[in-house]
């Protein structure tokens, strides 16, 4: 019997943000639970630390010089300006789809002419772009645009329950997306205030604010004028879909399907809350940034008999790898999926031999800004210009001293430049090429493409500082 799959994908939470990984002030009781019964990486990467393309990445198995999305989508999401834009290319859904799946979305899509139901979901309950605020959030309901009176994280919750009431009983396997917008911004007077009330006397040791990065963005500089609000407001936001979390997986134990059923939770890219000295993710900084907060996520699986309980995985993940490791999950085939970047990490999942992934690199991309990563090593190189960046991750994993030029690691340096390019020349369309697009990480709304002035743009607005 093929098992359902309970996709749980939330904006902008950082891996150090759970009971489970560590934090003590944080309360997640319900993350902590499916950590409990399932597998919790320590080392999972996104594709790209901004939410459009990482989404991108997961659904379609292709890094963003493949797929095109190459920043968060600012437009192209509703009305005249809707623009498909991963029209033509196949998404694991897809797949699945083929295979006897009926799938569901119910939340954020964030890829564009979010109206229409895409990639063969056929329960359609959407965001119409990609956050906002949490009461009267404009969704998407049969078709129709709408302001949600609900908290929106309960909201997309109840709507994933009503999929789970109905499609439970059927013969068919199902594929539930919930895609929450939390804990993304904004986070003061967006969230239930008892849960807000409830962090007064919360120190946030796990956030120490220091000194401001001094490439940060108007976020970080906006927060700092009421820094303690905003953190109640994030811890708040991280609680209060925890709870939600709850009840989805209360109800898939009461409709007795729980032993047949992949449950996944995963964010879309990490996030920093001081950490680093910015708020935010990969363009919190302009240029900007790769650091571990923002490429790292956290990231649950849990499927009862099949994923041992209580386990940490430590090895090396990317979200590329999801596409296909669902489908050797639900025992399909995709022809084309041997031209894609990932590997199924499956043997990881159940507890096999992982033999082959000891020397694994991830690599993330963000327009002009490329990275590669292993266990002791990060590399990070910024097209055309730079700055570019070296670290020692072992002995300096808060990514503090930055080596790059440093003759005594030339050889580093030199070999993790070349397979990082290798790599990137190997899976990137050129038509689509990251490096070659004006992205300064302040939003994509329209169709990648042949860059004209891209370089020009991107040196401007280097300049101008802009994040």
């Amino acid at each position: 019997m093929k098992p359902n799959i309970v996709f749980i994908l939330s904006d902008d939470h950082g891996p150090w943000a759970m009971g489970c990984a560590g934090n003590h002030e944080i309360r997640t009781p319900n993350l902590d639970r499916l950590a409990a019964g399932g597998m919790r990486f320590d080392s999972f990467f996104c594709a790209s630390p901004v939410c459009s393309p990482a989404r991108a990445s997961i659904l379609t198995g292709r890094i963003p010089s493949q797929h095109g999305v190459l920043d968060w989508l600012s437009g192209g999401n509703m009305g005249d300006e809707a623009v498909e834009f991963l029209q033509g290319m196949t998404g694991y859904t897809d797949v699945l789809a083929a295979n006897g799946y009926r799938c569901g979305l119910s939340g954020k899509w964030h890829l564009g002419d979010s109206i229409r139901p895409q990639k063969s979901f056929t329960h359609w309950f959407a965001h119409q772009s990609g956050g906002g605020p949490y009461y009267n959030a404009p969704m998407i309901r049969d078709g129709k645009p709408y302001k949600e009176k609900k908290y929106v994280t309960e909201a997309i919750t109840d709507e994933a329950l009503d999929v789970l009431d109905s499609w439970a009983a059927a013969d068919e396997p199902f594929y539930l997306s919930v895609h929450y917008t939390a804990p993304h911004s904004p986070w003061i007077n967006n969230h239930p205030q008892d849960i807000i009330d409830s962090y007064d006397d919360c120190p946030f040791e796990t956030c120490p604010q220091t000194e401001p990065h001094p490439e940060c963005n108007q976020l970080t500089i906006n927060v700092n004028k009421n820094v303690r609000e905003n953190l109640k407001g994030y811890f708040a936001a991280v609680t209060a879909m925890d709870a939600q979390i709850g009840r989805i997986l209360d109800k898939i134990e009461a409709l007795g399907i729980a032993d047949n059923t992949l449950v996944i939770y995963l964010s879309d890219n990490g996030f920093s809350c001081g950490q680093h000295g910015f708020w935010g993710k990969g363009n919190g900084t302009f240029p900007l940034n790769m650091y571990d907060h923002s490429v790292k996520v956290p990231a649950i699986f849990s499927l009862p008999g099949r994923i041992p309980a209580g386990q940490v995985c430590r090895e090396l993940v990317s979200a590329y790898d999801m596409f296909p490791t669902l489908l050797e999950v639900a025992g399909v085939d995709h022809p084309c999926a041997d031209g894609l970047p990932g590997t199924s990490f499956l043997p990881l999942l159940e507890g096999r031999d992982s033999a082959g992934r000891e020397n694994v690199v991830v690599f993330d991309e963000y327009g002009p800004v490329r990275m590669i990563r292993n266990k002791e090593w990060k590399y990070v190189r910024r097209y055309p210009y730079g700055p570019n960046e070296l670290y020692d991750l072992v002995n300096d994993p808060g990514e503090m001293a930055n080596l790059i030029g440093i003759a005594e690691h030339s050889e580093v340096e030199r070999a993790m430049k070349a397979e990082l390019e290798g790599w990137f020349h190997r899976y990137v369309d050129p038509a689509l090429d990251g490096t070659h697009e004006a992205v300064t990480g302040r939003g994509q709304n329209a169709l990648a493409g042949p860059a004209g002035n891209g370089v020009e743009a991107f040196k401007e607005a280097k300049v101008r500082g802009e994040g």
